[in-house]
C-alpha cells in the first residue's frame, strides 16, 4: 500500500479522532452545497427550527475548514508535502482559532507511528534509534560463550554515542574463528542502532571478496569504495560500515578508507567523526583458541580470560609480515582500531543453546535429547580433547531440520 493510499484512508479517522479536542469554532466563511436547496423550506419553518439549522450549518462548515487545517498539517508532518501552504497559514492572519493543543498530540503520535513503516524525511538520521539496552538484552541472551564480546561492544558503543563530540570514529575489529558470533554482533548492532537495522540507508556491509574480488582493480575499487562512504555520511551522519572477510581486504583499500577513520575525522565539509566501522576477520582465531585451550588445560574457566592478554597476542600476530592486510596497512600503526574482540571458539554446551535457539526461533518444541542429537552432529577439536566446534554455531540452524518429526 502506497503512503498516499495509507494517508487518505486514515486521514478522516484521524481528523475526526481530532476534532474531539476542539472546543470552541470561529466564524468561517459560507459554504455552498445541497444545504441552499433546503433553505426556502427552514426559512417557512419555525423560527426555533431556523436558528437550529443556522447553528448546525455553521458548525458544519467549521468543522470542514478546521479538518482542512488538520489535514495540512498532517501531511506536513509526516510526508513532508504541503508544508508551504502550512507556513503561510501560520504566517497569515489568525481565523479566530488554533489547532487544539490536544489535536496537535494526536497528531504527534500518528507522525511517530506512520513513520516508523517508512523514512519521513530527507535523511536517515530520523531512523536512528540508538536503543543501548536492546542490544545488550540481545547479547546476553542470543550470544553464548562470548563474555569479552559482550562487555566490549556494549561499553564501548554506549560511551562513542554518548559522547558529544567523538575525537573519531569508532573502529572495532572482531577476530575468531567462523561461526563463533562475528556477524551475528554486527547485525545485532545494526537491529539495534538502526530502526532498519542492515536495510537501513544508514548501514552499508562490504564482503571482500564479493565486492572487491580482483586486485588488479583496486584503484576502481578505491574510487567506488570512497564514494559510498561519503555520499552515505553525507545522507546520514551515524553511519555504520561493516566490513566481512576484512582479512582478505587488497590493504590498498584499507589504507584509502583510512582518513575516514583518523582524528581528524573531516575531508571537505562532510565530519565522519560519528561513523562507526567494524571490521571482521579469521585471522587471529588460532591465537585464540591456544589461549582458551590452555586455561581449560589449567582448569581454569574460559571466564577469567582477559581483553588485555588476548588483545596483546592478537597485536603480535596481526603486525607480523605475511599475507595479511592489516600488517601492510596503516590502521595499526596509527592506532586507528579502537579495540581488538576476540571471540572465543564455542564448547559442545554452547553449541545446545544455539540449537535450542533454533527451534525457540520457528517455534518447534525441543527436548534435551534433541539437542543433544544437534550438537553431536557437529566436528570438535582438538582431535585428543574435542573441547571447541570446529564450526562454532554455523549451520545449527540447519541441522534441526533432520531431527523434526
Amino acid at each position: 500500500m502506497g503512503r498516499s493510499t495509507l494517508l487518505s484512508r486514515l486521514g478522516l479517522a484521524v481528523c475526526l479522532l481530532l476534532l474531539g479536542g476542539s472546543k470552541s469554532l470561529g466564524s468561517q466563511e459560507k459554504q455552498q452545497g445541497p444545504w441552499e436547496e433546503d433553505q426556502r423550506a427552514v426559512t417557512e419553518a419555525a423560527p426555533w427550527a431556523r436558528a437550529r439549522y443556522e447553528a448546525v450549518k455553521k458548525h458544519l462548515g467549521a468543522v470542514g475548514a478546521l479538518s482542512k487545517q488538520y489535514w495540512q498539517y498532517l501531511a506536513c508532518k509526516v510526508s513532508q508535502e504541503g508544508c508551504e501552504e502550512e507556513g503561510k497559514r501560520k504566517a497569515g492572519p489568525s481565523p479566530g482559532w488554533s489547532l487544539p493543543l490536544v489535536g496537535q498530540d494526536y497528531l504527534e503520535i500518528f507522525s511517530a507511528w506512520y513513520c516508523s513503516f517508512g523514512k519521513c524525511c530527507k535523511t536517515g538520521d530520523c531512523r536512528i534509534v540508538n536503543n543501548i539496552t536492546g542490544l545488550e538484552m540481545d547479547l546476553n541472551g542470543q550470544l553464548h560463550g562470548q563474555h569479552l564480546a559482550k562487555e566490549v561492544v556494549v561499553q564501548a558503543v554506549r560511551r562513542f554515542l554518548q559522547s558529544p563530540q567523538p575525537e573519531k570514529a569508532l573502529v572495532l575489529s572482531f577476530h575468531g574463528w567462523s561461526g563463533t558470533g562475528k556477524n551475528f554482533v554486527a547485525r545485532m548492532v545494526a537491529s539495534n542502532l538502526y530502526r532498519d537495522g542492515l536495510k537501513s540507508e544508514c548501514v552499508r556491509v562490504f564482503i571482500a571478496l564479493f565486492h572487491f574480488p580482483h586486485h588488479k582493480y583496486v584503484d576502481s575499487y578505491k574510487v567506488q569504495l570512497e564514494k559510498q562512504i561519503s555520499e552515505t555520511v553525507q545522507f546520514c551522519k551515524q553511519s555504520l560500515f561493516i566490513f566481512d572477510e576484512a582479512e582478505k581486504l587488497h590493504f590498498g583499500l584499507l589504507d584509502a578508507i583510512k582518513p575516514f577513520m583518523a582524528h581528524d575525522g573531516k575531508k571537505g565539509q562532510v565530519d565522519y567523526r560519528r561513523s562507526i566501522f567494524l571490521f571482521l576477520s579469521n585471522i587471529g582465531g588460532n591465537t585464540i583458541n591456544e589461549v582458551a585451550l590452555d586455561f581449560w588445560r589449567a582448569g581454569r574457566a574460559r571466564e577469567e580470560i582477559s581483553l588485555e592478554l588476548l588483545e596483546q597476542r592478537l597485536r603480535l600476530e596481526l603486525l607480523q609480515p605475511a599475507e595479511n592486510s592489516y600488517a601492510r596497512s596503516h590502521l595499526l600503526e596509527e592506532n586507528l582500531i579502537d579495540f581488538f574482540v576476540p571471540f572465543l571458539p564455542l564448547e559442545y554446551h554452547h553449541v545446545k543453546l544455539c540449537a535450542r535457539d533454533a527451534f525457540l526461533a520457528r517455534g518447534l518444541p525441543y527436548t534435551e535429547a534433541a539437542l543433544d542429537e544437534v550438537a553431536r552432529t557437529m566436528v570438535f577439536v582438538p582431535k585428543e580433547e574435542k573441547l571447541f566446534s570446529a564450526q562454532g554455531c554455523k549451520s545449527v540452524s540447519q541441522r534441526i531440520n533432520y531431527f523434526l518429526p
